[in-house]
């Protein structure tokens, strides 16, 4: 949805969505590889539920902003439980999550964000994954929307990319 509204803007061209790997090492060296050349002050990482986890540790690390939808807050305690051979959680694709990553996930944690105004969480009170209250604790002084209801994959993002885009720096109404 972001990335179509972003070429309907005219600015696909600063759209980057990589598939990561499920090992969170790889994937923040993968997500820096793509980020690593590009301002700070230009670039605004977005991630959902571990993305957004991801998205929090990108954002500490390299200085830019970071908007967050439905993000894992502590992804080392919440997926102990799936070490094994798993199926993704939007898919029946099987992987398997190594004990490992666990490790990998802690050594990514951010206990306290820094300039809250770099963040715009985005947190559904229906998430049936994650609580929305330990998100809008672990952001606070952050821009925060609290949809009522909805869902994990925020099922209503449409009614909310513009919002997304604005705190990204993108000025909607002329397209650039």
């Amino acid at each position: 949805m972001l990335g179509e509204r972003m070429r309907a803007l005219g600015l696909a061209q600063h759209y980057q969505c990589p598939q990561l790997p499920a090992s969170p090492k790889a994937a923040i060296e993968l997500a820096l590889s793509v980020v690593r050349d590009i301002p700070a002050s230009e670039l605004t990482v977005i991630g959902s539920s571990l993305g957004g986890y991801y998205a929090n540790w990108l954002a500490e690390e390299m200085g830019c902003r970071a908007c967050l939808l439905n993000p894992a807050v502590q992804p080392p305690r919440d997926l102990e439980k799936y070490v094994g051979v798993t199926t993704a959680y939007h898919s029946d694709d099987v992987f398997e999550f190594k004990a490992e990553y666990i490790d990998e996930l802690k050594a990514l944690s951010v206990s306290r964000i820094t300039l809250p105004e770099r963040y715009f969480l985005i947190a559904a009170t229906g998430d049936e994954v994650l609580d929305w209250r330990e998100m809008a604790r672990h952001y606070a002084g952050a821009r925060q929307l609290v949809i009522q209801g909805s869902d994990h994959g925020i099922s209503d993002f449409h009614d909310h990319v513009d919002q997304v885009l604005e705190f990204s720096g993108a000025r909607i109404g002329n397209g650039s």
